[in-house]
């Protein structure tokens, strides 16, 4: 075992803290029982705060149209040959209705930034959800907003919105981004969404283009300084119809380290194991949560639209059905001495306030 590493997770679990320095050491370490130790000691972490639960969230992928040109997103307005799609109000309310005979007590509804749905189209969605299913989350992922519009959307009901910052460096993130969209703005959508009230969800691509050590530890410390509620990080995987199609995809033993890392500087987060951890690894998600993750999302989409919404290539449970899904899953975290917890998996600061509506 690598002893300085491991001096390093000690002092990391007991202090909530880490330099860039550090994190080098964390990152370029390939002694697998010091890996362990730092996987054992983040998994005790969130057992102490999380017990042996894992949340689950029903994922609505609503629209593929997006106004955006990112690099790296295979829903990019720039893709021609991406297969674009709606769903109607009432399929999306007939997926949380499946959603909830399955037992998901919270909705992540996930799509592009489509102009067609206007705040008052979304205000519309989330009220009807949550007449229908008053005890539920319903969670909003659809990018940056005016104040107005998000504030707009919690007074519908909206409780959680999911927005990745994907990196705090600004230079990094124009590399990332078209002109027009800047670094600046997305950290000004994440602190309005959390003035305003919402359990917020920032996070980043591991092994990113031109991503760098420092880059990820400036991105913890941004999360140190906006503490969120959810940190949602994967590995960089390429579309091949964008301008990235032919990068390397990111790690996934640098996306598990980061999992651990983040776990033990912020005990109480929730912490996916995402699906493109799943996707780079057969075993991913396990993995993930053996790494002190906590949290899935499973997809609630029909499955005539699971195909198109496409941010990266090789995306699985593309074909499966929500039940058949849910199923799996669940079998899965069994097998590795965890169980799917009912209710909706609000934040730990969250759990004795929900809103009323």
């Amino acid at each position: 075992m690598d002893n300085e590493v491991r001096a390093i997770i000690d002092s990391l679990e007991h202090e909530k803290k880490i330099s860039a320095d550090r994190l080098r050491y964390i990152f370029m370490c390939d002694d697998d029982d010091t890996k362990e130790y730092l996987f054992q000691t983040a998994r005790r972490t969130a057992q102490q705060n999380f017990k042996n639960e894992v949340y689950i969230r029903g994922l609505v992928e609503f629209t593929n149209f997006c106004k955006n040109d990112c690099y790296y997103c295979g829903i990019r307005c720039g893709n021609a040959k991406a297969d674009r799609y709606r769903l109607t109000e009432e399929e999306i309310l007939s997926c949380c209705d499946l959603g909830d005979e399955l037992g998901f007590r919270t909705f992540v509804l996930q799509g592009g930034e489509d102009p067609y749905f206007t705040d008052e189209r979304i205000c519309h969605i989330v009220k009807a959800i949550k007449e229908k299913h008053p005890s539920c989350a319903v969670t909003l992922s659809i990018g940056e907003k005016s104040y107005e519009s998000y504030k707009k959307y919690y007074d519908a009901g909206a409780d959680r919105y999911l927005l990745r910052h994907e990196t705090a460096d600004p230079e990094h993130y124009s590399k990332l981004h078209p002109a027009g969209m800047s670094c600046e703005n997305r950290k000004k959508c994440l602190h309005d969404l959390k003035e305003i009230g919402y359990q917020v969800g920032c996070g980043i691509m591991v092994g990113s283009p031109y991503q760098t050590i420092d880059n990820i530890y400036e991105d913890i410390v941004f999360m140190q300084e906006l503490q969120p509620h959810m940190i949602g990080i994967g590995p960089f995987i390429a579309h091949k119809d964008t301008p990235f199609g032919n990068e390397p995809d990111g790690s996934v033993d640098h996306t598990l380290k980061l999992l651990a890392v983040l776990r033990l500087l912020f005990p109480k987060v929730l912490l996916p194991a995402t699906t493109a951890l799943g996707t780079a690894d057969v075993m991913g998600r396990e993995k993930g949560i053996l790494a002190g993750a906590n949290v899935l999302m499973p997809n609630l989409s029909p499955t005539n639209v699971r195909g198109k919404y496409l941010l990266y290539d090789g995306k699985i449970c593309t074909g499966d059905e929500a039940a058949e899904c849910n199923m799996c899953l669940r079998r899965r975290v069994e097998r590795i001495g965890y169980h799917i917890a009912e209710g909706r998996g609000d934040h730990p600061d969250f759990t004795d306030c929900y809103r009323s509506f």
